[in-house]
């Protein structure tokens, strides 16, 4: 049996944390892109816009993301389109980012006063105009820290893209701890190295909640 000192243990955990580090951002930045679609798409006056919306952020905000990812694997293998586990995973973590984003940054904008929006309307700005010159500048204070919040969320989530076989932090805590004999020592490193990536985007967000809260006053 090949031997493995605490150091080769912790080496490999390292690297496998640069993937689950590349995923969350992945995940976070295209998540980020089509939830601002989604926003924009549920505050126009598109007829159906909003239902559509509004549906699909109950679609994948109400069902586990352990089975988005099984179907965004396996589900499209089915059909024919062969995805790879990191394919599977970046979009199976979008949707379910989006999700999210969406609804957080539609109530930061819905917590702009409507006096604003009237505002806009009497310089005859139109739709884009006001979202982009009046109302976005106010909600994306307001967004900041619960979106920074939200991105622990997307790093935990990245963990269940083990199951398709990505490897990242966790797939690789597993295949380390049969190959060590060693499950406590190793997912005591993999615990902490999620430790040292949430934690500090925790205390960011709480930071700039109460600055954010202190300026209002």
């Amino acid at each position: 049996m090949m031997e493995f000192s605490n150091w080769d243990i912790i080496k490999n955990l390292l690297i496998a944390a640069r993937w689950t580090v590349g995923l969350s951002l992945i995940a976070f930045l295209c998540g980020g892109f089509v939830g601002a679609l989604l926003l924009v798409l549920r505050l126009s006056k598109i007829r159906g816009m909003d239902r559509f919306v509004s549906l699909y952020v109950q679609l994948f905000q109400g069902t586990p993301l352990l089975m988005q990812l099984f179907l965004s694997y396996f589900g499209l293998a089915l059909i024919g389109i062969e995805t790879t586990a990191l394919q599977s995973a970046t979009l199976a973590l979008t949707l379910f980012t989006s999700a999210f984003i969406t609804d957080i940054w539609r109530g930061c904008v819905i917590a702009i006063p409507k006096g604003q929006w009237e505002a806009a309307q009497s310089l005859a700005m139109s739709f884009g105009e006001q979202l982009r010159y009046v109302i976005l500048p106010q909600a994306v204070r307001i967004a900041i820290p619960p979106t920074v919040g939200f991105s622990v969320q997307v790093v935990k989530g990245t963990a269940l893209a083990s199951i398709i076989g990505f490897v990242e932090l966790t797939k690789a805590g597993g295949m380390i701890s049969n190959a060590t004999y060693q499950p406590f020592l190793v997912f005591s490193v993999v615990a902490a190295i999620y430790f040292v990536l949430c934690f500090p985007l925790s205390l960011y967000a709480k930071m700039l909640e109460r600055k954010i809260h202190a300026q209002r006053r």
